[in-house]
């Protein structure tokens, strides 16, 4: 391995990271040099790692409602790896633990440190898919015209109607769903973008301005899902709905029985 990243990477020294005494445990991240310089490396310890973690929780809480969060070893890990799951391109986590485990509270935090603005849906009596799709369509606005990070929290709690999860499949799938916009909803959207299609050189077609929206939005929408492993209907969900598992990255908050 250290003489292939040694031809691949000639110009960087990769040494540290073969280093005989490497840090425990392996942990890499993208804000290992500050929350506003995205570096992506490997923290040097867990010393280094909580007083990262600390500050990030401090600054959260100092500009929206305050979590009483505590950082032990497991919860840091787990959002060491959500903002690296959201931080991809087309990077959506699923979280399978038991309530109470910390899932929305560590996806809130991986959202601020990734500096993306966290959304959702606010599930009343009356919510119902036409409201589900009224939502989405802000959703893709902000993250398609407005080229905004946007991080969407989603729990299984709000699905009161399964056909939700056609939406979130599709979502999660390709980006697209079927039927989100309306034809002059669509007009309106080529006309809000075309000037950042010509701006990256694409020809401005309506079809070039569509897909470049679309594009935008896999790049700046990403899910945590937060789920429980407890009875069916995480199973039967993952059946009828594959984009759950297979375009997610899933962080289990404990060992999978």
């Amino acid at each position: 391995m250290q003489d292939l990243a040694k031809k691949s990477f000639p110009k960087q020294n990769l040494s540290k990271y073969f280093a005989e005494k490497n840090p425990e445990p392996l942990i890499f991240a993208n804000f290992v040099a500050g929350l506003d310089d995205k570096m992506y490396d490997q923290f040097q310890n867990i010393e280094q790692l909580t007083e990262r973690l600390q500050f990030a929780l401090r600054e959260y809480n100092d500009l929206f409602a305050a979590m009483d969060l505590v950082l032990f070893d497991d919860a840091m890990k787990h959002c060491c790896k959500i903002s690296r799951i959201i931080a991809a391109d087309q990077g959506h986590a699923l979280l399978v633990g038991v309530g109470g485990s910390g899932k929305q509270s560590l996806s809130m935090l991986s959202c601020f440190i990734c500096s993306y603005t966290k959304t959702g849906i606010l599930i009343s009596s009356t919510y119902g898919m036409a409201d589900l799709k009224t939502d989405l369509q802000g959703f893709y606005q902000k993250a398609g015209i407005k080229d905004e990070g946007l991080m969407f929290l989603f729990t299984e709690g709000q699905i009161t109607n399964e056909r939700f999860l056609v939406y979130i499949n599709d979502l999660l799938s390709s980006g697209e769903i079927a039927d989100l916009f309306a034809p002059e909803d669509i007009d309106g959207i080529v006309a809000a973008i075309t000037p950042a299609c010509k701006g990256e050189g694409i020809p401005p077609t309506k079809d070039n301005c569509y897909k470049f929206f679309i594009d935008r939005v896999k790049k700046n929408l990403h899910m945590s899902i937060c789920f429980s492993p407890v009875g069916d209907g995480f199973r039967n969900r993952a059946k009828k709905f594959p984009a759950i598992i297979n375009n997610t990255v899933i962080d289990y908050f404990h060992p999978w029985p």
